[in-house]
């Protein structure tokens, strides 16, 4: 499997990454892979706007209207 260096990393960067390992219990190497993976390979989720897009056209808003059914309305009178 190919390696990667990074170099000139800052301080601040690298002690944050070996905190955030040693609170998984596992090593700066192995926090580096999982943050590296979940960056690149997992799936993004969606915008809201992405998601709507999405959403087939199925008719106007006045297909959707609510008719009154009066006879079930009355039915207490």
């Amino acid at each position: 499997m190919p390696d990667l260096l990074v170099r000139n990393i800052d301080i601040e960067l690298v002690n944050a990454l070996k905190a955030k390992a040693g609170n998984d219990g596992i090593s700066a190497e192995a926090e580096h892979r999982k943050i590296l993976e979940i960056a690149l390979l997992r799936p993004q989720k969606k915008s809201f706007a992405e998601i709507i897009s999405l959403m087939p056209d199925v008719g106007k808003d006045s297909d959707f209207e609510r008719v009154q059914d009066n006879k079930a309305a009355n039915v207490f009178d």
